[in-house]
């Protein structure tokens, strides 16, 4: 029996020190986990939100009989329409008849700008930084840097995310119950009860189904803080590099290459599930080889893409980098963004990460009501204790 009580009380001494580590570190960092919580449940849908906004940008008239010009055509049209002194880079091409092309214009200096067309007639329908789009660059901002600085707002918000995951890891202790045997209280909200044991539970029971999502985003977002954990990932889980291969084809004379369409064509004998594709425009004549990326479209997508490589000519596959035959360490490595943003399966992981950032938001909230409340009775009992006395 003393063993029992002696074990017990380890026990409560550990949760004790958990408590203390979870409650401290939620108050030194709760501020700046809200806003970036709060920017990151924003940006999770700013794709939708900016096709809300403009959506003659994004959606073209369809109608009977209307077919779609070739990626050739289109981006002559693009350039003949821009002034720049530059050149097509690449064209995104959605699987859905409706939606506009998205063309990469790069000048000869440059990032380059990203373009909406009309397939159907070349016209471009107008830039990416439409309505909408300052507004989300500063939650960008904010989300990563806080709106200072990078080399100042950068590492603030890594320190943040180590504190949130060290946060995360005392919640699982505090939360298991101090009986195994009532685990399942702890995975369900007593709407009966006062309302500070709503707002304990609302703490509790979401802080925990969302934990598991934010530890995932936590892990993947200090890619963007720390370069030396970036590097530290990459050369943990990545296999070891092969040496990359020089591809060669001897181009003679009548040679014409295939047009962009054929060689779509082939990718889909190969690789037939429904998808976008991003095709790197090739605009001299002497290289023969051409790059496309696919992704696969619908609700449970993977965002892992395909990478081919084909001989403009003759439309050989010369080289596919599948995304589903990498090694796990590899499919990670290559996944850090959509993992970090919750897009790995398509819009069914983004609907959950937005659910579970949106409780993110709320836990510094009810942490600190809970804590308040803690206070206040500590009060009452010395003043009972002062009145006995």
């Amino acid at each position: 029996m003393n063993k029992v009580n002696k074990s017990l009380s380890v026990w409560e001494k550990v949760r004790k020190l958990f408590n203390d580590v979870h409650l401290w570190l939620g108050i030194g960092a709760g501020l700046i986990l809200f806003v970036v919580c709060l920017t990151g449940s924003i940006l999770a849908f700013e794709k939708e939100i900016k096709q809300a906004l403009n959506p003659s940008l994004y959606e073209v008239e369809v109608t009977e009989g209307m077919e779609k010009q070739s990626l050739e055509s289109i981006s002559k049209k693009v350039a003949n329409q821009l002034s720049e002194d530059g050149r097509v880079f690449f064209i995104n091409v959605p699987s859905e008849v409706n939606a506009a092309y998205e063309i990469n214009y790069r000048p000869k200096e440059g990032r380059g700008t990203s373009y909406m067309v009309n397939p159907y007639t070349g016209e471009i329908l107008g830039s990416n930084k439409a309505k909408g789009s300052e507004f989300f660059m500063a939650m960008f901002r904010l989300h990563r840097w806080l709106l200072l600085d990078t080399e100042v707002g950068r590492p603030i918000v890594g320190v943040a995310t180590i504190i949130f995951f060290f946060i995360i890891v005392s919640g699982w202790v505090i939360w298991f119950p101090k009986k195994v045997k009532n685990w399942r209280q702890g995975l369900k909200i007593k709407w009966n009860a006062n309302w500070k044991r709503i707002n304990f539970d609302l703490h509790s029971t979401l802080g925990f189904y969302a934990s598991i999502f934010l530890l995932l985003m936590t892990l993947t977002g200090l890619k963007w803080s720390f370069k030396w954990y970036h590097q530290g990932i990459k050369d943990l889980l990545s296999s070891p590099q092969t040496e990359k291969v020089a591809y060669e084809y001897e181009i003679e004379e009548g040679d014409r290459p295939l047009s962009y369409a054929s060689l779509l064509d082939e990718i889909d004998k190969k690789l037939p599930y429904t998808g976008k594709y991003r095709v790197y425009i090739q605009n001299k004549a002497e290289v023969p080889f051409v790059d496309v990326h696919k992704y696969e479209t619908g609700f449970f997508a993977s965002n892992g893409n395909d990478r081919i490589k084909l001989n403009r000519f003759t439309g050989e596959i010369v080289a596919l980098d599948d995304f589903s035959e990498k090694p796990l360490g590899d499919k990670i490595v290559a996944s850090l963004y959509p993992i970090h943003v919750g897009s790995f399966y398509g819009m069914f992981t983004r609907i959950l990460y937005f659910i579970a950032c949106a409780i993110a938001t709320t836990l510094p909230i009810t942490g600190t009501i809970i804590w308040i409340n803690k206070l206040r009775k500590k009060k009452k009992r010395k003043a009972k204790k002062v009145q006995v006395a």
